[in-house]
Protein backbone atom coordinates (compact mmCIF):
# COMPACT_ATOMS: atom_id res chain seq x y z
CA UNK A 1 0.00 0.00 0.00
CA UNK A 2 2.56 2.14 0.99
CA UNK A 3 4.17 2.22 -2.73
CA UNK A 4 1.02 2.49 -4.42
CA UNK A 5 0.49 5.90 -1.77
CA UNK A 6 4.24 7.13 -3.40
CA UNK A 7 3.07 6.04 -7.35
CA UNK A 8 -0.22 8.53 -6.44
CA UNK A 9 1.75 11.23 -5.08
CA UNK A 10 4.23 11.34 -7.60
CA UNK A 11 2.01 11.57 -10.63
CA UNK A 12 -0.39 14.24 -8.87
CA UNK A 13 2.66 16.01 -8.92
CA UNK A 14 3.18 16.36 -12.80
CA UNK A 15 -0.79 15.82 -13.40
CA UNK A 16 -1.31 18.32 -15.90
CA UNK A 17 -5.36 17.58 -15.65
CA UNK A 18 -5.40 18.99 -11.94
CA UNK A 19 -5.12 22.73 -14.01
CA UNK A 20 -8.57 22.32 -15.05
CA UNK A 21 -9.45 23.09 -10.71
CA UNK A 22 -7.64 26.39 -11.17
CA UNK A 23 -9.93 29.08 -11.72
CA UNK A 24 -7.55 31.94 -12.37
CA UNK A 25 -5.54 30.40 -14.44
CA UNK A 26 -2.53 30.86 -11.66
CA UNK A 27 -0.40 27.29 -11.30
CA UNK A 28 -0.10 24.59 -8.72
CA UNK A 29 1.59 24.73 -5.89
CA UNK A 30 2.94 21.43 -5.36
CA UNK A 31 3.84 22.04 -1.59
CA UNK A 32 -0.11 22.34 -0.57
CA UNK A 33 -1.12 19.25 -3.13
CA UNK A 34 -3.18 17.16 -0.65
CA UNK A 35 -5.36 13.93 -1.77
CA UNK A 36 -7.74 11.66 0.08
CA UNK A 37 -8.84 8.49 -1.12
CA UNK A 38 -12.60 8.08 -1.54
CA UNK A 39 -12.80 4.74 -3.14
CA UNK A 40 -10.29 2.12 -3.75
CA UNK A 41 -10.16 -1.17 -6.04
CA UNK A 42 -7.39 -3.14 -7.98
CA UNK A 43 -8.47 -0.95 -11.38
CA UNK A 44 -8.92 2.35 -10.12
CA UNK A 45 -8.82 5.11 -7.51
CA UNK A 46 -11.08 7.89 -6.62
CA UNK A 47 -9.31 10.35 -4.90
CA UNK A 48 -10.46 13.92 -3.77
CA UNK A 49 -7.64 16.75 -4.37
CA UNK A 50 -6.92 19.80 -2.57
CA UNK A 51 -4.24 22.43 -3.51
CA UNK A 52 -3.58 26.56 -3.72
CA UNK A 53 -3.34 28.16 -6.38
CA UNK A 54 -1.32 30.56 -7.09
CA UNK A 55 -1.71 33.83 -8.88
CA UNK A 56 0.24 37.00 -9.96
CA UNK A 57 0.59 39.95 -10.82
CA UNK A 58 1.45 42.04 -14.04
CA UNK A 59 5.12 42.30 -12.31
CA UNK A 60 5.37 38.70 -11.66
CA UNK A 61 4.57 39.55 -8.19
CA UNK A 62 2.94 37.14 -5.68
CA UNK A 63 -1.09 37.94 -5.72
CA UNK A 64 -2.37 35.81 -4.26
CA UNK A 65 -3.45 31.89 -3.30
CA UNK A 66 -6.67 30.45 -4.38
CA UNK A 67 -7.74 26.97 -2.52
CA UNK A 68 -8.48 24.16 -4.88
CA UNK A 69 -10.26 20.90 -5.06
CA UNK A 70 -12.00 18.65 -7.42
CA UNK A 71 -11.99 14.40 -7.51
CA UNK A 72 -10.43 12.43 -9.78
CA UNK A 73 -10.28 8.48 -11.04
CA UNK A 74 -7.23 7.42 -11.33
CA UNK A 75 -7.05 3.95 -13.26
CA UNK A 76 -4.12 2.00 -12.39
CA UNK A 77 -2.24 -0.77 -14.58
CA UNK A 78 -1.36 -4.37 -12.02
CA UNK A 79 1.50 -2.43 -10.89
CA UNK A 80 -0.18 0.05 -9.25
CA UNK A 81 1.06 2.82 -11.07
CA UNK A 82 -1.32 5.30 -13.03
CA UNK A 83 -2.21 5.20 -16.44
CA UNK A 84 -5.32 7.48 -17.12
CA UNK A 85 -6.69 10.11 -15.00
CA UNK A 86 -10.17 11.69 -15.07
CA UNK A 87 -11.76 13.93 -13.27
CA UNK A 88 -15.39 13.69 -11.85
Amino acid sequence: MHQLMQNIERYLMSCRELTSFCSQNGWIDNNTLHYEIIQEDDHQIIAYVQFEEILTEASNQQASRICCQGRLRLLLDRYGQVTDVELL
